[in-house]
C-alpha cells in the first residue's frame, strides 16, 4: 500500500483570483484528496504596488514527498493555470502554490512572518503549535492580525467541503 502524506498548502492569486483559487482547488480534487479548504483572505501586494491578493490554504492528501508534489502536482497546475516565473518574486500572478506544512512539520520557515499564509492555515489547523517558537499558531495568527490588513472573503470557496 502506498504511503500517503498530509501537506498543507497556500493558494495566492492576484490576477482574476477568485476564479484561480476555485480553479486550481477543482485541480487540486484531481490529484489526491483535498480534505479541508480555509476561507479566501484578501491582502495588500507584498513585495510590489499590484493588484490584492486572495490567499487560502487546503490540506492535501497525496502519496508524493514534497520535491514530487511540487514537480507532479503543484508546477503542472501552476503552468496550466498561466502561471509565468520571472526574476521579480513579487510579480503579480495567476496563482502561487506553496507548501507550508508537510507531515505535521514546517516546511518553510520563511512563511511564519506573513498573514496572508498563517491566517487562512489557522483557520483550517487552530491547534498547530509551531515548534520553532512553541506559539500556537492562532496566537500567530492573532498576533499578524494586529499589523496587517487581512479580510475574509467566505463565499469564494465555500463550494468545496470543508469550506468555512
Amino acid at each position: 500500500m502506498t504511503e500517503m502524506h498530509l501537506a498543507y498548502l497556500n493558494l495566492g492569486s492576484n490576477i482574476q483570483p477568485k476564479r484561480n483559487l476555485v480553479e486550481a482547488i477543482r485541480l487540486l480534487h484531481k490529484y489526491g484528496e483535498v480534505q479541508k479548504v480555509s476561507s479566501a483572505w484578501e491582502s495588500k501586494s507584498v513585495g510590489a504596488k499590484g493588484p490584492n491578493y486572495l490567499n487560502a490554504c487546503v490540506l492535501f492528501r497525496c502519496p508524493y514527498m514534497p520535491g514530487e508534489l511540487k514537480e507532479r502536482i503543484i508546477r503542472p497546475i501552476e503552468t496550466q493555470l498561466g502561471r509565468k516565473r520571472s526574476e521579480n518574486k513579487f510579480a503579480p500572478r495567476t496563482i502561487d502554490i506553496d507548501i507550508v506544512l508537510f507531515d505535521e512539520k514546517p516546511y518553510n520557515d520563511k512563511f511564519w512572518n506573513y498573514a496572508f499564509v498563517i491566517v487562512p492555515l489557522a483557520e483550517i489547523y487552530p491547534d498547530f503549535q509551531n515548534p520553532l517558537t512553541q506559539e500556537s499558531i492562532t496566537e500567530t495568527a492573532t498576533r499578524l492580525r494586529r499589523k496587517v490588513w487581512v479580510e475574509a472573503h467566505r463565499d469564494v470557496l465555500s463550494r468545496f467541503d470543508g469550506g468555512n
